[in-house]
């Protein structure tokens, strides 16, 4: 997000892929890869990302463009990922923390079932309702349960009831960094065991090997003690699995084993 206000829970931040016909720079705002070689990353986008992306991603994606936010979208390559592990795992109930104009949202719809359901919550409804035409004309408007507002208060709700508990298969978080563990430590109850929570930007930039005094944007910078606290934590948590993949800006996927 382009300073700390933006950044907090509004959340796909650090980006987007520009149309197919435009090579992206890492120099430029819209460039997410960690991949060193701008043209190994076009490659991918071109060669596997681009032709399989769904239109309304593809719609979705140049609509966000014209945002003065869109670095803070999920990128190209990355919704592709979180469309094929949903259906990998078969995933059916899922929640999404920071939603920003919906395209891992939209990905996540178009790759459940027709009976599948989203619980998706974000500070700002005006930036879903730019993405919210592109789900409904696509059809899966019907799967997302949207609520406005901080995403703790809702679930510390959820967490009150036992029926919730191990209810999710699948939760996404791209929302404010500074609060990833508390979201952390409500999720891990609301997971199935054999569910798996991502997290999104557990690179930051890059940020988390550069030098304290190192030039960073202020949010970068903001945020990168959160993040590195954070892949700390989750790499002792005894009650899930990791992996830790340099997509994006770098995704962590927690399976819950206990």
């Amino acid at each position: 997000m382009a300073d700390i206000e933006v950044e907090k829970q509004t959340t796909n931040e650090t980006q987007q892929e520009q149309p197919q016909s435009k090579e992206i720079k890492h120099s430029e705002v819209g460039h997410k890869s960690l991949l060193q070689s701008d043209a190994l990353y076009q490659y991918i986008l071109e060669t596997s990302v681009y032709p399989r992306e769904p239109e309304p991603m593809k719609e979705l994606r140049e609509i966000t463009a014209n945002h003065p936010w869109n670095l803070m979208t999920t990128s190209a390559d990355e919704g592709q990922f979180l469309s094929m592990l949903l259906k990998l795992i078969n995933a059916k109930n899922t929640m999404e923390i920071g939603v920003y104009t919906g395209y891992s949202l939209l990905a996540t719809a178009l790759a459940i079932p027709e009976d599948g359901k989203i619980l998706a919550m974000d500070i700002n409804k005006e930036n879903y309702e730019l993405g919210l035409p592109v789900m409904q004309k696509a059809g899966v408007a019907h799967k997302i349960d949207f609520r406005e507002g901080p995403a703790l208060p809702v679930l510390d709700l959820m967490i009150e009831d036992p029926k919730n508990h191990g209810s999710f298969d699948f939760v996404f978080v791209d929302a404010d960094k500074d609060n990833y563990w508390n979201y952390h430590k409500r999720l891990i109850d609301l997971v199935k065991v054999g569910g798996v929570i991502g997290y999104d930007n557990t690179l930051w930039n890059g940020s988390v090997v550069a030098p304290p005094d190192a030039p960073m944007r202020k949010y970068v910078r903001y945020y990168r003690d959160f993040v590195l606290e954070f892949n700390k934590s989750i790499a002792a948590d005894p009650r899930v699995e990791i992996c830790q993949l340099p997509v994006g800006d770098g995704v962590t996927l927690c399976r819950r084993i206990s």
